[in-house]
């Protein structure tokens, strides 16, 4: 489901994805997989838990745990899409890719232009699911772990590095650390932080 309303929980387990702008391989091109560890670093200084992630050239998937913060869940996400697409377009620039940059930027509508926006780097919404329960935390986590696979970037999961696999088939952390959503049960995410 594409978020263009409010999620009105303020905490609870959320499958999230967001995708670049005309499925761009951003991350792939800027090799600025490392923007979206920097976004998860963040989110556990602010009490969140990462459960599982896969980071795709053009797109991210992420099972987080978000803990009552005060913020609303839409606002950490946009916060992070905005922080990711600043950090993104430094990248563009200091690789002097003048091209992706013209075309992001013949992306962005009337309105956000008359409001200073200069380059669409990811898609305006982002998709979610809420997870109540553990069969679809586990559904979403095969999901992720399994779409480099179906993408032919890996011949397993655990293979592929900006994924949480290694972690769940090998109990081994990978390039960034998570908890598994078994984990994530132990974590009361209704507590203020």
């Amino acid at each position: 489901m594409s978020v263009r309303n409010k999620i009105e929980v303020q905490s609870g387990v959320f499958f999230i994805t967001f995708t670049c702008a005309g499925w761009l391989p951003l991350f792939e091109i800027t090799s600025g997989y490392h923007v979206v560890y920097r976004w998860f670093d963040y989110l556990k200084s602010q009490g969140h838990h990462i459960a599982g992630y896969v980071i795709m050239p053009n797109h991210v998937h992420v099972l987080i745990g978000f803990c009552r913060s005060g913020k609303s869940i839409n606002t950490i996400v946009a916060n992070g899409k905005r922080f990711m697409a600043y950090e993104l377009v430094k990248l563009l620039r200091s690789q002097d890719r003048q091209d992706i940059l013209s075309q992001l930027s013949g992306w962005v509508n009337a309105t956000d232009a008359m409001r200073n926006k200069r380059h669409q780097v990811f898609e305006p919404s982002f998709d979610r699911k809420e997870c109540f329960r553990l069969p679809f935390m586990q559904q979403k986590a095969d999901y992720i772990h399994q779409n480099p696979c179906k993408e032919g970037l890996a011949r397993i999961p655990e293979e592929y590095l900006h994924s949480s696999a290694r972690y769940y088939y090998t109990g081994e952390q990978g390039i960034y650390p998570v908890i598994t959503f078994m984990e994530l049960q132990d974590v009361d995410l209704s507590a203020a932080r």
